[in-house]
């Protein structure tokens, strides 16, 4: 006969007297299923590992419900599930180091488990390092089953408001997700092989640094990997030990960390030495294969778009080019940029508009461009890359395309001007949107057009310009 407890209805009752009578108990029908699930919310049942309907009672149950199995606490049988396997989701985040996982053991023993184990498919989706620190104290961990539809967007949300990550390590997490192919139950974790844009934003992280974290991960050793999700090296430092051969790669990450950060050092100065006699000869190359579409410009045009090559300051000669154009391009001075204008033709009508492209540090540069040209500044437009780039003062991620005029030139007709602000994610180095080209033509139609600097011809422009040969579009 089942006696009756005030804390559990009718149905619990009688699944916790079956657990606690006979060591286990099977939830089969549903409305079973459902009072083992809350009394397993409750710490009163712990799951098998293998079989989502079979319930084991745990200490706590047979604490507080001796008097539902005949015979008494003595009798009550022991049976333990094993340990609980890991859901492959569950490894996207790395364990805690051994003395953490002593301290979570140590408050679990003193306060309790206030968080549960959440289990997906009898596996564990999240809760690993509660379930080991558990283990570590000899009891069983509490545990909830995830109902949810976004087993993915769930253990995302939960270890990223939870842990204090790097960008170094939300990159690997975000490596990891763009990489993998199986093992993953689609219908139920959601996508686990998204676009590299797309884990780069849930990760909070820019889409070059994913990029070399599966960089790291496909060509590093397995110790490198850890070794960046543990926070022991950063990404910087994996990148440039991940294009050693392995058993080097093996050898660095033994060193201890101050040897292991100069020796990072010494590589990164000798792949900085062989990028930049590279660049050299590519520039060198893209020079000469220029002077053929870089001469006089006969025509006068109402409408010039021009993307100049700008100069910037950098702090070496070898390791600061990096991000500086002159790795991909060669680049004018300023005043050698101001000058060309009139030595190749001034191409410009009297009456005429000039579309000119600027970064933020080179703002001033470029209105400089613009007036010795002959243009007066009226107006710009931005484009918003997406993605945050570099910078001193703040992290770039749009630049400006600044709009002169001279002479008696038409604006746009009314309702025809575009929004001031433009948002496409960048591609490669320097490239510029279609958008911009293409509005130009929409604004000013039939009209002679001319683009300077040009990378590649476009049809209805005459180009002018260091041209882009094939062997120069695989240098990007």
């Amino acid at each position: 006969m089942v006696v009756a407890v005030p804390k559990l209805g009718p149905t619990q009752a009688s699944v916790m007297h079956s657990a606690l009578e006979n060591g286990q108990v099977r939830s089969d029908q549903p409305n079973e299923h459902v009072a083992a699930r809350a009394l397993n919310s409750k710490r009163y049942l712990s799951r098998d590992t293998k079989d989502g309907h079979l319930w084991f009672p745990t200490d706590k149950a047979r604490q507080d419900f001796a008097d539902l199995c005949v015979g008494g606490p003595a009798s009550m049988p022991t049976a333990v599930p094993a340990r609980l396997s890991h859901h492959p989701l569950a490894g996207l985040f790395p364990m805690l180091s051994p003395d953490d996982l002593r301290q979570l053991a140590e408050d679990i023993a003193t306060v309790g488990q206030q968080e549960p184990v959440w289990l997906l498919d009898g596996q564990i989706l999240d809760g690993r390092n509660r379930e080991a620190a558990c283990h570590v104290l000899g009891i069983d961990a509490w545990t909830k089953e995830y109902e949810g539809t976004d087993a993915l967007g769930f253990v995302l949300s939960l270890n990223l408001h939870r842990r204090h990550l790097s960008d170094s390590q939300r990159a690997m997490v975000a490596a990891k997700l763009a990489i993998w192919k199986r093992g993953i139950n689609q219908h139920t974790a959601g996508s686990a092989n998204l676009p590299t844009h797309e884990v780069a934003k849930h990760l909070s992280v820019s889409e070059r640094q994913v990029i070399k974290a599966k960089r790291v991960d496909t060509q590093g050793v397995k110790e490198l990997s850890e070794a960046i999700r543990d926070g022991r090296v950063s990404l910087h430092a994996g990148e440039a030990i991940s294009l050693l051969e392995r058993e080097a790669q093996t050898e660095i990450l033994r060193m201890e960390d101050k040897q292991l950060a100069a020796r990072v050092k010494e590589i990164r100065r000798k792949q900085s030495e062989i990028r930049h006699t590279v660049r050299l000869a590519h520039m060198a190359h893209v020079t000469d294969n220029g002077h053929a579409t870089a001469g006089q410009v006969a025509q006068k045009f109402p409408v010039i778009y021009a993307d100049p090559p700008w100069q910037f300051g950098v702090h070496s000669e070898i390791t600061g080019r990096d991000k500086s154009p002159e790795n991909h391009y060669p680049t004018m001075p300023t005043d050698d940029i101001c000058e060309l204008f009139d030595k190749i033709g001034a191409p410009a009508k009297a009456g005429s508009v000039l579309f000119l492209w600027a970064t933020n540090p080179m703002l001033p540069d470029a209105l400089r461009v613009m007036q010795a040209w002959g243009f007066a500044y009226v107006h710009h437009w931005i484009w918003d890359k997406e993605v945050a780039g570099t910078g001193y003062w703040g992290r770039d991620r749009h630049e400006l395309l600044l709009i002169g005029r001279r002479g008696d030139v038409a604006a746009p007709l009314p309702g025809s001007q575009p929004e001031t602000v433009h948002r496409e994610r960048k591609g490669p180095h320097s490239r510029k949107p279609d958008f911009y080209a293409e509005t130009i033509e929409r604004l000013y139609p039939a009209m002679p057009r001319l683009e300077m600097f040009c990378r590649s011809p476009r049809p209805g422009w005459t180009a002018w310009g260091f041209e882009s040969s094939p062997v120069a579009e695989a240098a990007e």
